[in-house]
């Protein structure tokens, strides 16, 4: 039986750094980018322990404005 490997991508430009990401990832693999922002002035979210991503997509359905896609696929031991 294989585990499931995530990934997120974030639309930097669309993100406003709500933080409800954040809370909703069990493995906390996002956080605020540290002193960056996006042309609208916020502050966003990045994928900090990508390789720790299951690919449960907690992010992607809390995410009010729709800015995170996440891709799993499984990976053989």
């Amino acid at each position: 039986m294989g585990k499931m490997k995530g990934a997120i991508v974030v639309n930097i430009e669309r993100c406003k750094g709500c933080t409800l990401c954040i809370v909703a990832c069990p493995k906390n693999v996002i956080a605020l980018a540290d002193r960056k922002v996006n042309t609208h002035g916020y502050t966003y979210v990045e994928a900090v322990r990508p390789d720790d991503c299951i690919g449960c997509a907690s992010c992607g359905i809390v995410c009010p404005d729709g800015c995170i896609t996440v891709y799993r696929k499984k990976v053989e031991d």
